[in-house]
């Protein structure tokens, strides 16, 4: 359920930059530019979320969503939009920027709600018990031990 939440927020990132730069310049069907991030964020969680921010830092995370998105943004917009060339190269740019600004707090999320511990496998017993006694020190047992003979 957490990975679906997650998801949610970055599609609703994502969407609002493909929409506000892609859908205001280009004359397309808003279906296109759903399946734009609809893609875009797939590959940025799958790659960019599940793979590398679990196994580097989240410095080289933002890094990688950022080339990442740029990529993605930029071949999925001249495969779906009809205008090829450098306004898209342009605002595949800006939009990857706009979406790397939030990468920072989702990834915070993700990292306060999926576990390291989760993928190896570590048992956790629950049924330990503490163990109380007196402390003792040289003297006092010496002591103690006369006061029970007695």
């Amino acid at each position: 359920m957490d990975h679906l939440k997650t998801l949610g927020i970055k599609f609703i990132v994502t969407g609002i930059a493909v929409y506000s730069l892609f859908g205001i310049l280009f004359n397309t069907t808003l279906i296109n530019l759903f399946f734009i991030s609809l893609l875009v964020t797939g590959i940025s969680y799958l790659i960019g979320d599940l793979y590398i921010l679990r196994r580097f830092n989240t410095f080289i995370a933002i890094i990688a969503d950022y080339v990442l998105a740029f990529l993605s943004l930029w071949i999925l917009g001249s495969l779906f939009l009809t205008q090829a060339g450098l306004p898209i190269l342009a605002l595949s740019a800006m939009a990857a920027f706009f979406i790397t600004l939030c990468e920072p707090f989702i990834h915070t999320y993700i990292k306060e709600n999926f576990s390291s511990d989760e993928g190896r496998n570590i048992q956790v017993r629950k049924d330990l018990q503490t163990e109380f006694s007196e402390e003792l020190d040289g003297n006092s047992a010496g002591k103690k031990q006369k006061r029970n003979d007695e």
